[in-house]
């Protein structure tokens, strides 16, 4: 098996055993069990638990990342672009229960008002990509003026509330319906023309 190979199927494992018990209870050995390896063979691959646990998440989070930039990849035009990207990033979680599970764990890996922001490069990645979607459709003409520069925060502020509301404190199958309300108020706007 590949050194990249190895590394994915560690970083599952960790997430699977991560999901199961929290960070805290986890133990190396749990998750070395849990590959079929000694606790030994392990540390040749991580150094410790918590560098494990953060790139294990590292790795949880460009994968959802991924898959939303992919979806979004699909689309021609911004307006297409922005709603599957909000669509897809949200819907993410209810597909990936291990990480899901691991975020109810330890929701400070997405706080919604961080003091330091653990997977800040991520997260700029992200509102990179709102960015890119909303300057092409101000470039196409089909969204108005707005500052690139603060309004990907804005919508990432509201992104993380949802995945917060929906997954990491769950607040019912109302929420699915607020966000579909919210998302067509974002793209819509409040205002009459």
């Amino acid at each position: 098996m590949r050194k990249k190979e190895r590394q994915e199927a560690i970083y599952e494992a960790a997430l699977r055993v991560f999901a199961r018990y929290g960070y805290r209870k986890t133990t190396v050995e749990d998750i070395a069990r849990e590959l079929g390896m000694t606790k030994g063979n392990l540390y040749l691959y991580a150094r410790d638990k918590r560098g494990l646990y953060e790139k294990t998440v590292e790795y949880a989070l460009l994968r959802w990342q991924t898959r939303v930039r992919e979806a979004v990849a699909l689309e021609k035009d911004a307006r297409s672009m922005f709603v599957t990207m909000c669509t897809k990033a949200v819907e993410y979680l209810a597909m990936d229960e291990d990480f899901r599970r691991v975020l109810v764990h330890d929701p400070e890996i997405f706080p919604m008002f961080p003091v330091r922001d653990p997977y800040e490069r991520i997260n700029r990645n992200s509102m990179a990509m709102i960015r890119f979607i909303l300057k092409k459709g101000m470039a196409e003409g089909d969204f108005r003026k707005v500052s690139p520069r603060t309004t990907p925060n804005a919508i990432f502020s509201i992104y993380k509330m949802f995945i917060i509301r929906m997954y990491i404190h769950p607040e019912g199958k109302e929420m699915r319906k607020v966000f579909e309300e919210t998302l067509d108020l974002l793209t819509r706007g409040l205002f009459r023309d």
